[in-house]
């Protein structure tokens, strides 16, 4: 496995790949890696003849009193982790050489960033869809993956590529969970005992309305309710910020339940914000 820390030695080792015919999977991703970036590793070894893994804690996508001080980061670890993978290209580099000094220039996809997380991470997608922008610019890859956990982020990202006419497809892999049905984060280092075993109440909100919703309930109303009361029994989440039913491309809230459709929750246990989501075909 090759470790780069410089965009520039990044730019030209893949420019070399693909003057060869070689396809380029890129992984973008903060560090503090679990199976659910595993997953994302296994998917681009399969189906490209390179893959590129990048561990950068993006600073613009943090507000001023959000978590990047404290962000979880085991560059140690995940560098074994991505090298048993057989990842061909670890991409390294730190702030000072991905935001120089001077740098003014940012990107911010309108409408759809304002919603859902957006409404209580004012600038968050602003700094996401910039430093994806450089990674894309940086890589030139074929292909580039995401998980669904971030759903919003995923809809930004492709609303960027789309755009912007980056040549590049964007890969949307399955939530990966654990055993009781958490959605696996970066994020959940942070629980204790007992909010790890309250943060279920996320799935099992998005479980039952998925469940009523088969069952014949198609009133937005009713299972938003259903979302809110689950979340609310359990007494170590302390903010419920939004838990809905979605139209998965707009992110608005709909007024009918028909076709497809995006559950989706965040709620804080203490400190730590969770977010979760479901994809349901009515």
């Amino acid at each position: 496995m090759e470790l780069i820390r410089i965009p520039r030695i990044m730019q030209d080792t893949c420019r070399k790949h693909l003057q060869k015919g070689r396809s380029i999977g890129v992984v973008p991703t903060m560090g503090a890696l679990h199976e659910g970036h595993l997953s994302l590793i296994k998917r681009s070894r399969a189906e490209n003849d390179v893959t590129a893994v990048s561990i950068f804690v993006n600073p613009t996508q943090f507000g001023p009193a959000e978590d990047l001080g404290r962000y979880p980061r085991d560059i140690e670890g995940d560098s074994k982790k991505i090298r048993e993978l057989e990842a061909d290209i670890l991409f390294l580099p730190d702030d000072r050489i991905m935001y120089p000094p001077g740098f003014t220039t940012f990107i911010d996809v309108e409408k759809i960033s304002g919603k859902l997380c957006g409404e209580f991470r004012p600038g968050h997608f602003k700094g996401v869809a910039t430093v994806v922008s450089k990674l894309l610019n940086i890589v030139r890859p074929t292909r580039a993956y995401f998980g669904q956990k971030d759903f919003q982020q995923s809809v930004v990202i492709r609303r960027l590529v789309k755009d912007l006419n980056f040549d590049a497809e964007v890969v949307i892999c399955p939530t990966i969970r654990e055993h009781d049905g958490l959605a696996m984060s970066s994020r959940n280092a942070y629980l204790n005992p007992e909010q790890r075993h309250a943060a279920t109440a996320l799935f099992r909100c998005l479980t039952a309305a998925s469940q009523a919703i088969l069952a014949g309930m198609h009133y937005p109303a009713a299972v938003r309710e259903m979302m809110h009361a689950v979340l609310s029994r359990e007494p170590l989440i302390t903010a419920i910020e939004y838990a809905d039913v979605y139209d998965p491309e707009t992110l608005e809230a709909i007024d009918e339940i028909k076709g497809e459709v995006l559950l989706a929750v965040a709620a804080r246990l203490g400190s730590t914000r969770l977010i979760d989501n479901m994809l349901l075909n009515t």
